[in-house]
């Protein structure tokens, strides 16, 4: 599992655009960055919906203002689920809304879990984490994936 220290494995998310679908390389995106990257379960599931997703969008602000350059959610959905999520949350470009849908950038992470007992398949682990220029600098890992305490915005925004 990644530590913190490390840097973030290459790998590229995929985004919904009005242009189709574009790769996001996770590199270019944290280069020279301060960025607080997210992870759920599944888009439009109880938690994710409710808890963790509204938590960050609620503390978009006290992020940016804490240097945060990024807000970044990611989900091992596919890129139309993740824009419809996006939509259906009222994220307003507060978050980027990002689709690693094979859950290959999960996998490299060392963060995924089998959901298949439950008809999910693979999924990642719900967890928070700062990043500056590519290096994970804070990293919080729930224990359970139905929780969203140790890796809420409130338990991240606390580390900075």
């Amino acid at each position: 599992m990644i530590q913190v220290g490390d840097r973030l494995p290459a790998a590229n998310l995929k985004r919904l655009t009005a242009d189709g679908i574009k790769d996001v390389s996770i590199s270019e995106l944290t280069r020279g960055k301060k960025v607080v990257l997210f992870a759920v379960p599944g888009a439009f599931t109880p938690t994710c919906s409710e808890k963790h997703l509204p938590g960050f969008l609620q503390q978009a602000d006290a992020f940016k203002a804490k240097g945060v350059d990024r807000i970044v959610c990611v989900a091992v959905n596919d890129p139309f689920v993740m824009g419809a999520w996006e939509k259906a949350s009222a994220i307003d470009g507060q978050i980027e809304m990002l689709s690693d849908g094979n859950g290959d950038f999960a996998k490299a992470l060392g963060l995924d879990f089998d959901a298949s007992a439950v008809g999910l398949g693979t999924r990642s682990k719900r967890y928070a984490m700062t990043v500056e220029d590519g290096v994970v600098r804070t990293l919080l890992v729930e224990d359970v994936p139905s929780q969203a305490e140790k890796s809420s915005a409130a338990a991240l925004l606390a580390t900075l």
